[in-house]
């Protein structure tokens, strides 16, 4: 088999219904033919906003995270700034401003570390990561659904964070760990 073959589509969807959808996500039921030409379903969670995820870095190497409940898991969580922006919204424009909103930070200097899909077996997620130096501080101003509590810790600390399953959000894993690698942690 070839690259080219390895590359092509080998499902077949047969019907697609939307059975549920508000503003952030939509659910589809699909009848599908599987790869092995068996008929088949598969759910597929669609988001309508992209991920942003911020690492803010002071010139000492200290980095900001939030903290908040999360519904979906039922627990608390520790996280970078991140936020939704819509799709037709530049990815930097949104992020800088889930970053103030979030921390009350703006940046000076940002960087565009790539792209990652969330969770590609069930849903189309993308999340799109950014580092962002330079600082200056303000108020925040979280959503009405967020109460936020911000940590400051040093780079290494959030790492170590990760390490032990204290960061479990992917985003924020991902993040974390390229500007670790780039800053060389």
């Amino acid at each position: 088999m070839n690259n080219e073959e390895i590359h092509q589509n080998p499902w077949t969807k047969l019907s697609s219904t939307e059975v549920y959808s508000n503003p952030w996500v939509s659910i589809r039921h699909e009848e599908v033919l599987k790869p092995n030409g068996e008929p088949g379903i598969y759910g597929v969670a669609h988001f309508k906003n992209k991920a942003l995820a911020i690492v803010p870095l002071d010139q000492e190497g200290y980095t900001w995270l939030v903290g908040q409940y999360r519904y979906p898991l039922e627990e608390y969580s520790w996280e970078i700034p991140m936020g939704g922006g819509a799709m037709e919204v530049d990815n930097l424009t949104s992020a800088k401003r889930e970053l103030k909103e979030e921390a009350g930070i703006i940046a000076d200097r940002w960087t565009d570390l790539g792209r990652l899909h969330l969770s590609n077996s069930v849903c189309d997620e993308v999340g799109y990561m950014f580092l962002a130096e330079e600082l200056t501080f303000g108020e925040s101003e979280p959503d009405d659904t967020e109460i936020l509590q911000l940590k400051k810790v040093h780079l290494s600390e959030a790492i170590e964070m990760v390490m032990k399953s204290e960061i479990t959000d992917s985003l924020s894993v991902a993040t974390l760990l390229k500007v670790a690698r780039i800053k060389g942690i």
